[in-house]
């Protein structure tokens, strides 16, 4: 069965599947980046080559969304699976779902960082977020996530779109912005969360716990991505590779926005951000 890690783009995932790929996957606790490796993305353009769809034809890859993700499933244990797509109707079904565990951030810091990820302006980050989206699509991409359209929708669509698990008690809410200030008390609850969904008992393993918190701290992975190649780092046209773990939790980056960029995201996404407790 598959538990989502889902979120918008630039909004906390890497740090999610940090957290969770160390403390399943290794012996230690001990975080690299091979681990994250442990954790696939969806959609993903091999998993639609193995059952034959036309990856040319966005209308035949929709429709056979489920059937792809049938392949995690055949492996009968648990996968996490991280998107970064909408929960659109026909994306994927309770057989094939344990549960989500969503993370969101302030859209004003998501636009700054995007801005800085896909190599464009504020403003047209800005709009990204307000407006229809897509990511992908390039069926050659020299980078193979990207071969595959993944629907963004909106951010607040996006948001909102997977509160859907909410009425199975499925969809656990995880604010980047916590996740960051008090890891370790909310990696529990994220753990705790996932093991009530699979209905297993577990024994926390401190020890784990201690080496996560400390490998998977910000100073730490930015000191090991100059060390080592980040293989998620975006790679831009003229070659230029951008930092990815460029700002820290700290720094508050909206305050780079405009006065007038900043009230149109707090205008547009009103609702949202007061129910998230960032207005």
């Amino acid at each position: 069965m598959i538990i989502w890690l889902a979120s918008y783009p630039k909004s906390g995932n890497t740090f999610l599947r940090s957290l969770l790929s160390s403390y399943f996957f290794t012996n230690d606790g001990i975080f690299n980046f091979e681990v994250l490796n442990t954790i696939k993305q969806f959609p993903h353009y091999s998993l639609f080559k193995k059952i034959g769809v036309d990856l040319n034809n966005e209308k035949e890859v929709l429709e056979n969304y489920i059937k792809a993700q049938e392949l995690f499933n055949k492996k009968e244990s648990l996968q996490f699976i991280k998107t970064h797509s909408s929960l659109l109707k026909g994306f994927t079904n309770y057989k094939n779902t344990s549960g989500v565990i969503y993370i969101v951030r302030d859209p004003r810091n998501v636009a700054i960082s995007a801005s800085n990820h896909f190599n464009t302006t504020v403003e047209e980050s800005v709009s990204r977020l307000l407006n229809l989206t897509n990511l992908g699509g390039d069926i050659n991409s020299k980078k193979s996530v990207n071969r595959v359209i993944t629907h963004l929708t909106t951010w607040s669509m996006h948001y909102n779109s997977w509160k859907i698990l909410k009425k199975k008690e499925r969809y656990l809410l995880i604010k980047y912005e916590d996740l960051t200030t008090n890891t370790e008390q909310v990696l529990i609850k994220i753990l705790n969360f996932i093991h009530n969904l699979i209905n297993k008992k577990y024994i926390l393993d401190e020890h784990k716990i201690k080496n996560i918190l400390k490998t998977t701290s910000f100073d730490y992975v930015q000191k090991l991505e100059k060390k080592k190649n980040f293989p998620e780092k975006a790679k831009h046209e003229d070659n230029e590779e951008k930092t990815f773990f460029k700002y820290g939790p700290k720094e508050n980056k909206k305050e780079i926005l405009s006065k007038e960029l900043r009230e149109k995201i707090e205008g547009q996404l009103k609702n949202d951000m007061t129910e998230l407790g960032y207005l």
